[in-house]
């Protein structure tokens, strides 16, 4: 069944502030520059916010002759022509939000942007800069002499790290989720529309569709989940104020995409990590779960494979599979004053009811449905219980609470002891894994939007007949989620996400009708490539919560590691030390005032001078909760109705009342996935192209010499690798380090919006595109004494690599071919003329261009082979043409 729905692009991707002594004028437009929107914000109040949305879309033309009048209307002296009344302040690609510590408001935006992913011709983006703009005006200000200090505190959240957003695609939810509302049944979607018209207060939302008698295409945008969204309270004192495509909203966590090569077939591997904004902070001051359910560490991870030779979310195909990492649900801490490496465990609250852990697996229902399944690592033996507490006390929740529950929908527990096992001889730790991993994908199932192919009903796989999940006719849908945990869930909960993730990936690569069996080996570049993946997943999210990388990889776990691993993990462990002790406390008061944990208020006590921040995340502290929950019926009444179905996806009343549908044309820019992505308005640089730079098995991991099997999903030794023609040991270092800090797979250079004098670029910036482009594996260039040694790992002769030698001469039949077939001219909106008088003129050693085309505006070119030139010449000039 076709897709009902298509998502709706923010029309505001290009912002450029403009200043005046009195306002600020936002100005925002489209990628295409072809619709623009104006937010005037006040700076003569000294501690107010006050913004005015006039809700109208202007064109180019009407901008230019807005900020001409605004001008014009803000010089000193009326006629002056040598001063401007209105300057262009800065260039943005976005807002983050609104702050306000103990004088006036700041805004905060996104000036620097990197695409790190694409999802169906949907573009993510991660932050690389940021720009926080002080509002009122200097006359109106009154100054506080704590004001600095808290702007300090608040800029120590590193917005350049590890935050991602997107114009068009939701990143607060799941793919299922995106793609199961776009689904919805066409009535629906039209009832929801004539509500939205008679509730919305735009004049403008269905503005010219009458005249097409109302047909059009069903725009849909659903509202985020505000526990993975970041910047939620920044956006909340103007979310009621102005039109939503000013609402940009952030996610924390990790993004990276990979290419899979599979005999020139193009597969996107996405792994997207989404952050808990609920309950967060650093590792020791943040553990187990506040009052409200949510628990420290916790992560949604989500691994999305798409067939990249089909764009759309209509025709192409997706699958995904998503698991959980987070704290033990229980009120526990750990006393970081006794300066020791591993502080005591303690139950801070007795919780016999475990309505801590009720709440918490009440939002899990909730969001996967059913079953959720545990995975707990940590230790079941040891000679001073330590980490046995947790299980011990997380054994009796689970019983408790499964005892209310229906038999179908229990709470699975699976204890197993990793430190155990690893430390023995006669155990494979990765084997007991998988088998764990087959079970768990098993009961879970997986999303896909395709149905079953055809040839797997035919000749059905053993494994496959048993997969769980909810099978629907445009596909299955993952019901229940592995909800994965260790003491710190770093270390031992990123091999076994890997671990499932790697099963889970083999299902999704037979779906699609990649692989003819279930089944992934490890030592293949599919495999390579996927936990390349996730170490930098556990690497930034250990970074982001520990304080440094991950100390045990899935190499030490395979026990394949070289001998100096164990030098770089101890280091790690004392970087992790050093950050717990000394700097946690600071980035906790940080993440505490940017979430808006705490709101600096005249009078009393200021965010260094609290104790503890235990009553801030602990409501029920500061006052007594309105009900109180079931001690037996722990559940909400309408999660449990619909098991196994994930709540939140279910279309019902209170669901619809989340989604904002509206009517479009059917080449309306809101909805054209094809224009926003292939952008055929500008000139596009293959050394740009962001599918061309991200990581690729092919390039990295396929080895280069002639004769090997290309399939990723062959096994090969590790001298056998793409990687091993990095040179010597230094320089794959050097590599890893970089890919490390560009997290996975860096993309072309990042845009960053820059700043113009002139007046009559109509309110919006140019994209500044770096000159250098970066790989995703990039390599150090070593001195010239090495350098010949790496050339003679590298380069090959020709022949044995392309089949033939380029330096001999082609064939007649083969140059009349190229010269006919070559195109050396590229689209263009506009033909400089000293172009093409400078070609008219070229000398007799340049290939001659001559247009063959009648129209100047849109022209293709021919090669006019020379004579007295051999081919290799000629190839290389019209090679240095193009």
């Amino acid at each position: 069944m076709p897709a009902a729905a298509a998502p709706i692009i923010s029309s505001v991707q290009k912002l450029v502030l403009y200043e005046t002594r009195a306002r600020y004028f936002l100005v925002g437009s489209n990628h295409a520059e072809t619709k623009y929107r104006v937010l005037k914000i006040d700076r003569t109040e000294p501690k107010d916010l006050v913004i005015i949305d006039d809700r109208h879309v202007y064109t180019q033309q009407e901008v230019r002759e807005l900020l001409g009048r605004l001008d014009l209307g803000n010089r000193t002296k009326m006629g002056q022509k040598g001063s401007s009344g209105l300057f262009r302040a800065v260039s943005a690609f976005g807002v983050v939000g609104f702050v306000r510590f103990l004088e006036g408001y700041y805004i905060v935006l996104i000036t620097k942007r990197r695409k790190m992913a694409d999802i169906g011709g949907h573009a993510i983006y991660k932050v690389e800069d940021t720009n926080m703009i002080y509002i009122p005006n200097d006359s109106v200000r009154i100054t506080h002499p704590d004001e600095a200090r808290y702007l300090r505190i608040f800029q120590n959240v590193d917005l350049s790290s590890n935050f991602y957003f997107s114009y068009s695609y939701d990143l607060s939810h799941s793919l299922q989720y995106n793609l199961t509302v776009l689904r919805m049944p066409l009535e629906m979607l039209k009832s929801e529309t004539t509500q939205t018209r008679q509730e919305s207060f735009d004049i403008f939302e269905d503005e010219g569709l009458i005249t097409q008698g109302g047909s059009g295409v069903f725009g849909i945008c659903s509202e985020p989940y505000m526990k993975y969204v970041w910047n939620g309270e920044l956006l909340d004192i103007i979310k009621n104020t102005v039109h939503r495509d000013w609402l940009l909203y952030i996610i924390h966590g990790f993004c990276g995409q990979s290419k899979l090569l599979i005999y020139g077939r193009p597969v996107y591997v996405t792994l997207i990590a989404r952050r808990s904004s609920k309950f967060a902070g650093t590792r020791f001051l943040k553990r187990g779960a506040n009052c409200e359910g949510d628990v420290a560490n916790e992560v949604e991870t989500e691994q999305i494979l798409c067939d990249a030779s089909v764009m759309s979310f209509t025709a192409g195909s997706y699958s995904s599979y998503v698991q959980v990492r987070g704290s033990v649900p229980l009120y526990w801490s750990q006393d970081i004053s006794t300066m020791m490496p591993k502080p005591p465990i303690t139950l801070d609250q007795a919780d016999p009811f475990a309505h801590v852990a009720a709440l918490h697996f009440d939002q899990m229902l909730q969001r996967f449905g059913s079953p959720i399944i545990i995975l707990n690592l940590v230790k079941e033996r040891e000679k001073r219980k330590h980490e046995r507490i947790l299980s011990e006390e997380l054994v009796a929740a689970v019983t408790y609470l499964n005892q209310f529950l229906p038999p179908e929908h229990t709470i699975i527990y699976i204890p197993w002891d990793m430190a155990k096992y690893t430390k023995s001889k006669l155990c494979n730790v990765l084997d007991r894994l998988n088998v764990i991993a087959e079970s768990v994908v098993k009961k879970t199932g997986f999303f896909v939007n395709r149905p079953d192919s055809y040839c797997s009903i035919l000749r059905p796989d053993e494994k496959w007949n048993e997969l769980g999940g909810c099978v629907i006719p445009t596909g299955r849908l993952q019901t229940g989620v592995l909800r994965t945990n260790c003491v710190d869930c770093l270390d031992r909960t990123n091999t076994a996400q890997f671990m499932v993730g790697k099963c889970a990936l083999a299902y999704q690569l037979y779906s699609l009708g990649l692989i003819d069996k279930p089944n992934l080996q490890f030592d293949t570049d599919a495999v390579r490539l996927f936990e390349e993946l996730y170490e930098d997943h556990g690497d930034t999210l250990s970074l982001q919560y520990g304080g440094s990388q991950l100390v045990h990889r899935v190499k030490t776990y395979r026990k394949i590691a070289p001998w100096t691993q164990h030098s770089k993990d101890i280091m790690q462990t004392l970087s992790r030390y050093y950050s717990n002790a000394f700097s946690d406390a600071d980035r906790q008061d940080s993440i505490n005032l940017f979430l808006g944990v705490f709101h600096p208020t005249e009078g009393k006590p200021h965010l260094w001078e609290l104790p503890t921040d235990f009553y801030l995340h602990h409501k029920n502290t500061m006052r007594l909760l309105p009900t109180r929950r079931s001690y037996t019926y722990w559940w909400t009444p309408e999660v449990i109705k619909h098991l196994p179905l994930p709540y939140d996806e279910v279309i019902c009343a209170a669901n619809l009342k989340k989604l904002i549908v509206k009517k479009f044309h059917k080449y309306e820019e809101e909805i054209d996935i094809h224009n926003e992505f292939f952008r055929p308005y500008e000139l596009s640089s293959f050394d740009d192209t962001f599918c061309l730079a991200m990581t690729s098995s092919a390039r990295d991991f396929m080895p280069k010499t002639v004769g090997i099997d290309p399939s990723p999903f062959t096994v090969r030794k590790p001298d056998e690798t793409g990687k091993s023609v990095l040179g010597n040991k230094s320089n794959r270092e050097e590599a890893v380090l970089q890919r490390k800090t560009a997290a996975s797979a860096p993309p072309p250079p990042s845009e960053e919006a820059v700043s113009s004098s002139s007046e009559d670029d109509s309110g919006t910036d140019r994209e500044e595109e770096g000159s250098v482009s970066q790989r995703s594996t990039p390599v150090k260039m070593t001195d010239t004494g090495d350098s010949t040694k790496v050339t003679e790992n590298v380069v090959q002769p020709m022949k044995e690599v392309y089949g033939i030698n380029l330096s001999d001469g082609l064939s007649e039949e083969d140059l009349s071919i190229y010269s006919r077939f070559v195109q050396l001219g590229q689209s263009q909106h506009k033909q400089d003329k000293s172009s093409q008088q400078l070609c008219s003129r070229c000398p007799d050693g340049v290939i001659k261009l001559t247009p063959i085309s009648a129209f100047s505006q849109d022209n293709i070119y021919e090669v006019h082979r020379q004579e007295h030139t051999c081919a290799r010449p000629a190839s290389t000039k019209a090679i240095r043409a193009q």
